[in-house]
Order: structure tokens, then C-alpha cells, then sequence
């Protein structure tokens, strides 16, 4: 948002969440975005990585959707106001949001690591990165393309799920029958 908001008129804004587009907040940002990519395709570096990023994730998430839905500030001069005023619900959104997605990855990396011995981190932490950058694109630019993208994203997952599944009831020996020699 920090970027569009500063090279280009796709957002505008508010000017509570100007800071976003400061030179040095995009630099800092951009050296994070670039710790965060190399450490999530390592194994075991990407589960440290997960736990330290527990409280990272959800905030950033708040500030997000905070500025995205126009908020009129990220600082809270007036409790009173700010919670009567509803400002306060894309925040919250935004931090739930984030901390479910976060608690998905941080609870299926571990699993995608055990069964590829660690081969699937990068796999799984590539996908999870071009599927970050779409959503996040049409979230900026077509918000209501987001909802066909999240309804994608879950179908998907269930059909993978369901494939998963049958391949294990596919793989069970039969009832009754052996899986000794063929001859003998």
C-alpha cells in the first residue's frame, strides 16, 4: 500500500496512514519482506520464524486493513471516539484475518516439513508468496475480486484435501486380503 500510495494515484492514502509511504518506512519494510522470504524457505528457520512472527503478522494485518478502508488515523487520541466512531472494526478485521492465516501456515509448515523432509518448505513458501501478492493486489485494486479469489483459494484446498484422502483409503490393503507373495 506504502508503495501504490507513494509512485502512483491507484490509492489515496488517508492522511493518518501517510507514514506508509515514506522513503523509510518502504525501505524498511522492503528489508523485512526480504528477511521474511529467505527465512520461510528454509526448514526449521521458517518455524522460528513463524513463532517470532505471531505478534508481527496480526498487527501488520490491523494496520493494513486499517488503511486500506480509510481510517482516519492509526494513532488513538480518543478512545471514546475511536470505538464509537467504528474505526476501530477494519483493524480488528484486519488483525483476525491475519492472525488466521498466520495460525494456518504456522500449524501446516511443520507437517509439510515433516512428510517431504524439508523439501516442500520452498514449495509451500512459494506458493504461499504468489498467493500473498495476488490477493493482496486485488485487494488494493478490485476488492471485490477477492471474494472469487477466496473462494478459489478454498475450493482448492478442499479438493486437495479430498485428493489426499482418497489416495489413503486408495493405498489400505483390502479386507481379507494378504499382502504376502503372489506365489507361495
Amino acid at each position: 500500500m506504502g508503495l501504490l500510495g507513494r509512485f502512483t494515484d491507484a490509492i489515496d492514502l488517508p492522511s493518518g496512514w501517510q507514514w506508509l509511504s515514506n522513503g523509510w518506512v518502504i525501505a524498511i519494510l522492503a528489508l523485512l519482506l526480504a528477511v521474511e522470504v529467505v527465512a520461510d524457505k528454509v526448514p526449521l528457520v521458517d518455524h522460528v520464524n513463524d513463532v517470532v512472527q505471531t505478534v508481527v503478522r496480526p498487527t501488520a494485518g490491523g494496520i493494513v486493513f486499517g488503511a486500506g478502508s480509510s481510517s482516519h488515523t492509526a494513532t488513538v487520541t480518543d478512545p471514546g471516539s475511536f470505538f464509537s466512531s467504528h474505526q476501530w472494526v477494519p483493524i480488528a478485521a484486519g488483525v483476525i484475518v491475519a492472525l488466521g492465516v498466520h495460525t494456518t501456515k504456522a500449524a501446516t509448515r511443520p507437517v509439510i516439513n515433516a512428510t517431504t523432509a524439508g523439501f516442500g518448505a520452498p514449495v509451500a513458501s512459494t506458493a504461499e508468496d504468489i498467493g500473498s501478492i495476488v490477493m493482496s493486489l486485488l485487494a488494493i485494486l478490485l476488492p471485490i475480486l477477492v471474494l472469487l479469489g477466496l473462494v478459489l483459494m478454498v475450493s482448492s484446498a478442499i479438493w486437495v484435501i479430498r485428493k489426499r484422502r482418497q489416495r489413503k483409503r486408495d493405498r489400505r490393503p483390502v479386507e481379507g486380503v494378504t499382502t504376502g507373495h503372489l506365489f507361495g
